[in-house]
């Protein structure tokens, strides 16, 4: 069986009235770069026709396929389930709004050709590449969020928090099957845990622009997200992020 060599995972949850235009936009270049890749939608139990969509796309897209979860488990959840059976040597996530175009994609697999291991878009390292600029209320609190991970989590990032990340499929496996935040908090848990098993992590300039249907409260996810700050911390100190993992082999493979 030949592998995609990418493996793009977006996870959804009632995207119907973005997930035609935002696979039209992602099948479209894929074909363009001549990548050999597949779109993996996670349908996070949403409860209208997102997953109906993403079928009915897919008859005409043979590089998109659909993994359903079991009910509504977060978008860290989502991302685990689609980048654990992720079939590519690359594997990354984008948001469905694609507020970074899948075009800039090239940049984190550069990144990954020149020695990484993961690859993380930043909005703030060249802030001149923003498109479309958050709310001033949305990038204080961006800013304040970084600034508490930076200091707990001794994470040495500009930007924790943008949606477009890049693995190679060894670090993929072993970071994402250690992960257990599985709503908005994930992201500095996974770069916690690449850090602890010494990958080597570069953070990559991306164009960006905001969406403003974006679904995040800043109130009510952020107080989450600081408890989940100190639920990697506890994971740190009990050892959770020091198992031994093995890697599972992929349909057709052997041991």
């Amino acid at each position: 069986m030949q592998y995609p060599k990418y493996s793009i995972v977006i996870p959804a949850y009632n995207e119907s009235a973005r997930i035609p235009a935002t696979l039209e936009s992602v099948v479209a270049c894929v074909r363009a770069q001549g990548w050999p890749a597949e779109v993996i939608v996670v349908n996070d139990g949403s409860t209208d026709s997102t997953a109906q969509l993403v079928r009915d796309f897919a008859r005409e897209a043979p590089e998109v396929r659909l993994i359903e979860n079991p009910g509504n488990r977060g978008k860290g959840y989502s991302v685990r389930s689609g980048i654990l059976q992720a079939l590519g040597e690359i594997v990354m996530f984008t948001d469905a709004d694609l507020s970074s175009p899948m075009e800039e994609a090239e940049r984190l697999f550069a990144a990954i050709a020149n020695g990484a291991d993961i690859a993380i878009g930043s909005r703030w390292l060249e802030s001149g590449r923003q498109t479309h600029r958050q709310p001033l209320y949305r990038q204080i609190f961006g800013r304040c969020f970084n600034a508490v991970c930076r200091m707990v989590m001794r994470l040495p990032f500009a930007d924790t928090q943008c949606g477009f990340k890049a693995f190679t499929r060894a670090a993929a496996q072993t970071v994402f099957q250690l992960q257990t935040i599985e709503r908005w908090g994930f992201d500095p848990e996974i770069l916690f845990i690449s850090i602890k098993r010494g990958y080597k992590v570069v953070e990559v300039p991306v164009s960006w622009g905001h969406d403003e249907r974006s679904r995040m409260s800043y109130l009510r996810d952020g107080m989450q997200m600081l408890k989940e700050l100190a639920t990697i911390r506890w994971n740190a100190l009990t050892g959770h992020y020091n198992k031994s993992i093995k890697a599972p082999f992929r349909t057709g493979e052997t041991r």
